[in-house]
């Protein structure tokens, strides 16, 4: 499958997952959940607690702060699925961020290729300065490896 993108790309990178695309596929038949189980995996974060979910959108509360993401879209086909959404994550008083994702989840043999992709990565003031420059590669392979973990428990 052909993405078309039409943002700034922030993130873009990939990782081999070792399960089956059913269980890919019946993770996120709850979303809510995967996605809160999956932030508990991500270097710092201790508490990750779905607070709502609706049928395109979930928000979680970490202690770092409150991560609302919405606009999730999903795509299944035969060896593919596709999950986008826009992500705005206020950690503390100190940034908030604002991003959108596009997961791909392919399937390869017996793997999984999981290709990720930020775009359109904003976050005010120094500390955002900061985090759009030099943050993408240490939050991004984070993500990707949260990801692998969780799916090859």
């Amino acid at each position: 499958m052909k993405l078309k993108l039409k943002k700034s790309v922030w993130f873009d990178g990939s990782i081999q997952i070792n399960c089956s695309f059913k269980k890919i596929n019946d993770s996120f038949k709850n979303i809510g959940k995967s996605y809160s189980d999956i932030t508990k995996l991500m270097p710092g974060i201790n508490v990750a607690e779905l607070v709502k979910q609706g049928d395109n959108f979930v928000t979680i509360k970490t202690n770092e702060g409150l991560m609302k993401r919405k606009n999730i879209s999903k795509k299944i086909q035969e060896n593919t699925i596709v999950i986008e959404f826009d992500e705005e994550y206020q950690a503390g008083k100190s940034i908030t961020t604002r991003s959108h994702h596009l997961e791909e989840y392919i399937v390869n043999d017996s793997k999984i290729n999981y290709r990720l992709i930020i775009s359109n990565v904003t976050a005010s003031g120094f500390l955002g300065l900061l985090y759009r420059i030099f943050g993408k590669k240490n939050i991004g392979n984070a993500i990707l490896k949260s990801y692998k973990t969780y799916f090859e428990k």
